[in-house]
């Protein structure tokens, strides 16, 4: 895997490229001389987590022909400024599932993904404690 950063101005703000070929722009905050033009490293970090995780019970529930209509994922992540480098401690993620949904397969599709399948998270729970919940929101 391949990535390349440009320098967009003469402070913080990048232009980040993968081998897909889309962007995603990158800047400090404000208190350090960014123009919060961009997603911070750490935010990028987090949006991994929670996109790793996403696809793989996305792609566990499809397989089970189950009725996933829409899923949002809420993170929180907490780091230790006392630490050089200011790693993430402790992270939680919520999974909101829209759907009809079978709550044993939704369950099961999680703890796949989050113990066993999501790259990012066996890399970040290295250094943070990563708890997980889920709720369903049924439709009629």
């Amino acid at each position: 895997m391949k990535v390349q950063l440009n320098r967009i101005d003469e402070n913080f703000h990048f232009e980040g490229i993968g081998s897909s070929k889309i962007s995603v722009h990158i800047d400090g905050s404000e208190e350090i001389g960014g123009q919060n033009a961009g997603a911070r490293p750490m935010e990028l970090i987090l949006m991994g987590l929670g996109s790793c995780g996403a696809m793989d019970i996305i792609s566990i529930l499809k397989k089970q022909k189950e009725d996933l209509r829409d899923l949002k994922i809420f993170i929180n992540g907490e780091r230790d400024y006392n630490l050089t480098p200011a790693v993430f401690t402790n992270i939680e993620i919520e999974f909101h599932f829209y759907g009809n949904l079978d709550p044993k397969k939704v369950k099961k599709a999680v703890n796949l993904s989050m113990e066993k399948y999501c790259s990012v998270s066996a890399m970040l729970e290295k250094t943070a404690k990563i708890l997980y919940s889920y709720k369903i929101i049924s439709l009629s």
